[in-house]
């Protein structure tokens, strides 16, 4: 593989980690996707990760109808916990060294988001998962993605989606659509394309900060996108 970028983000969804389950992990898909980050991560890329926790709490949805808005994102911020330890233990499998920090304090799980140390295990070529969003209710992984991706200094920030990039239309609605290769910050603005979510791609284009995204369950799609192959969709300056 010819590395094109040498430090990223992977922003992971938790709903990619369910399969064809309705929630939760499926194993099958997370060893599936750890097999390809650690073929990236052995490659010599300074991978960082952002995780989701939508799986998670989808099991729990039901019961937290009504419930105040702060606190349903913080059990959604614990959700993103269970997942990033299980995805460091899939990566302990494949024979890949990842740690864990936590916008929440959790030190008996994991330890405290501390920049300067995560900076220091991405130059060890350990893989970061960064847990617990922002630590802030009301804001999404999305701006974790982002937020994190400017503090690590990473040269692109890859969204793993289960769609292989934006397109014109909804492929799944209108049979005609297409998917664009690249698209600039405000073409995407003024076609009102949905890329992430309005803080996050705001902070992006303010820091110039290109995003990828692309489709998860592509097999070696993320090696493409890491390569700087046409895999997915670039939206850039």
């Amino acid at each position: 593989m010819a590395i094109s970028y040498k430090r990223v983000l992977l922003k992971l969804s938790g709903e990619a980690l369910m399969g064809e389950d309705a929630f939760g992990i499926n194993r099958a898909t997370i060893i599936r996707m750890t097999e390809e980050i650690a073929e990236v991560a052995k490659q010599g890329v300074e991978l960082a990760i952002v995780i989701g926790g939508g799986n998670i709490f989808r099991g729990i949805a039901p019961g937290a109808q009504g419930m105040d808005r702060a606190t349903a994102d913080y059990m959604g911020m614990l959700a993103t916990v269970m997942n990033a330890l299980a995805l460091q233990d899939a990566l302990k499998n494949h024979g890949v060294v990842a740690r864990v920090q936590s916008a929440l304090n959790i030190d008996q799980v994991v330890e405290p988001y501390i920049r300067p140390k995560a900076l220091r295990y991405l130059e060890e070529k350990k893989v970061v998962i960064f847990a617990a969003g922002t630590g802030n209710p009301f804001f999404t992984t999305d701006t974790a993605a982002a937020l994190r991706g400017a503090e690590m200094g990473v040269e692109i920030v890859l969204k793993a989606t289960k769609v292989d990039g934006i397109y014109t239309a909804d492929p799944k609605k209108d049979p005609n659509a297409t998917r664009y290769s690249r698209i600039t910050f405000d073409e995407a603005i003024s076609k009102r394309l949905e890329v992430m979510d309005a803080t996050a791609f705001a902070l992006c284009r303010d820091q110039k900060l290109p995003i990828n995204v692309f489709s998860i369950n592509k097999p070696g799609a993320l090696k493409r996108a890491v390569a700087g192959e046409d895999e997915g969709t670039l939206v850039h300056i």
